[in-house]
C-alpha cells in the first residue's frame, strides 16, 4: 500500500520510512531546510498524471532473477492503460540482446528498443560523439563483461581486453606481472570500466598502463557504488573502477544515469510526451538525480538501498500501482 496521504514538509531523512536498519543523515548540502513533499495514498493521481514511464530494473523490478512482487502485473496494466513504458538501467554487463532474453524469462514484455543501458550509451557515445573507431588510435581497452564488448562492437568499435581469457588468468596462481605489458597494442584510444565480476589485477594493471597516456580517453559505464542483486548488495561498477581512478588520479567520463549522456542515447530513439514523463527508481543519486536533471517526474520506491531525499512521490513498491490501474 503507498504511504499515507498527506502533504508536508521534510527537514530530516528520519522523516521517511526506509527498509534500513540505521537511516544516516545526509550532508547538510545534500537536502535543503525544508522541502515540500507529497505522499499519495491513492496512487491513481500518478497514473492519471503521466503516460510514458520509465523504470530502473536492478532492484525495482528483480533481485538477479527473482521478480519484485507484483512488478510484471503493474508493467502488463500500464501498456494496457495505453502508457508507454520503458527500461533504462545502469547495468552494462548484458547487452540490450540478452536483456530482451531476461525480460521474455520473467515473462515481461520488452523489444530491445524499450531498453536503455549504460552499456549501450556508452557504444553510442564512444562511437559518435568520440568517433573512436575514426581515431589513429581506434580501440577500446575493455574493464568489463560480454554485453558491454557486445554493444561497443555493435556500434563499430574494436575491442581488447574484457572478456578474452589472456586477460582474465587463473584465480589460482599470481599473475606474472612481467606480462602487464606485454602485447601492449598501441592502437588503444580509450579505457572503458565498467561492471567485471571476473575483474582481476593484471586487467586493472593493463588498463593503468593505457591511461598514463593522457590523450587516452578514460570512460566508465557507470559509478554505481553497489548494485542489488538476489543474494543482497554487492559493490557495483564505480567500485572496479576505483581502483584505477586512485591510482590514475583520473576521473572517468561517466555515461550511465544520472548523466546528460544516458539522457541523449534515451531521446535520440525515444520521443517522450512533455511533461507527462515518470521515472522510477530506488536510487536517489542516479534514477532520481536522472530524472531531475532530465526534468521529468520522479517516484522512489524503496530498496535495500534507498535512503531518503526528495522525489515526487514515494511508494513501498511498484506494485503499489496495480491498486489504481486495477480500479
Amino acid at each position: 500500500m503507498a504511504l499515507d496521504a498527506r502533504t508536508t514538509a521534510l527537514a530530516t531523512e528520519s522523516a521517511l520510512p526506509t527498509r534500513q536498519a540505521t537511516p544516516t543523515t545526509p550532508a547538510p548540502s545534500t537536502i535543503p531546510t525544508t522541502i515540500p513533499l507529497a505522499t499519495l495514498a491513492d496512487p491513481k493521481v500518478i497514473i492519471d498524471s503521466y503516460d510514458a514511464f520509465l523504470f530502473d530494473c536492478d532492484g525495482v523490478l528483480w533481485h538477479g532473477d527473482r521478480l519484485v512482487p507484483g512488478a510484471k502485473d503493474v508493467l502488463a496494466a500500464l501498456r494496457a492503460h495505453g502508457k508507454t513504458v520503458m527500461f533504462i538501467t545502469n547495468n552494462a554487463t548484458k547487452s540490450r540482446a540478452e536483456y530482451k532474453t531476461k525480460f521474455d524469462k520473467l515473462g515481461i514484455a520488452a523489444e530491445p528498443t524499450d531498453i536503455h543501458t549504460s552499456a549501450s550509451a556508452t557504444a553510442r557515445y564512444v562511437a559518435s560523439v568520440l568517433k573512436l573507431s575514426e581515431q589513429p588510435k581506434s580501440k577500446a581497452y575493455i574493464v568489463g563483461m560480454e554485453g558491454l564488448e557486445t554493444e561497443l562492437r555493435d556500434a563499430g568499435v574494436e575491442t581488447i581486453g574484457g572478456s578474452d581469457p589472456a586477460h582474465n588468468p587463473s584465480t589460482t596462481t599470481p599473475p606474472d606481472l612481467t606480462d602487464v605489458r606485454a602485447d601492449f597494442d598501441d592502437k588503444v584510444g580509450a579505457v572503458i570500466c565498467g561492471l567485471d565480476t571476473r575483474v582481476n589485477y593484471l586487467k586493472l594493471a593493463r588498463a593503468f598502463v593505457y591511461l598514463q597516456d593522457p590523450n587516452v580517453h578514460f570512460v566508465a559505464t557507470n559509478l554505481d557504488a553497489t548494485y542489488p542483486h538476489s543474494a543482497g548488495l554487492l559493490p557495483g561498477a564505480g567500485s572496479v573502477s576505483a581502483m584505477l581512478r586512485y591510482s590514475t588520479k583520473r576521473e572517468p567520463l561517466s555515461i550511465g544515469k544520472p548523466s546528460s549522456a544516458m539522457w541523449d542515447a534515451v531521446r535520440v530513439s525515444s520521443k517522450l510526451p512533455q511533461g507527462r514523463t515518470l521515472m522510477v527508481g530506488d536510487r536517489l543519486d542516479t534514477d532520481i538525480a536522472f530524472g531531475k536533471s532530465g526534468g521529468v517526474g520522479t517516484l522512489l520506491v524503496l530498496s535495500d538501498i534507498t535512503p531518503a531525499n526528495a522525489p515526487d512521490y514515494v511508494l513501498n513498491s511498484v506494485a503499489d500501482l496495480l491498486s489504481a490501474l486495477q480500479g
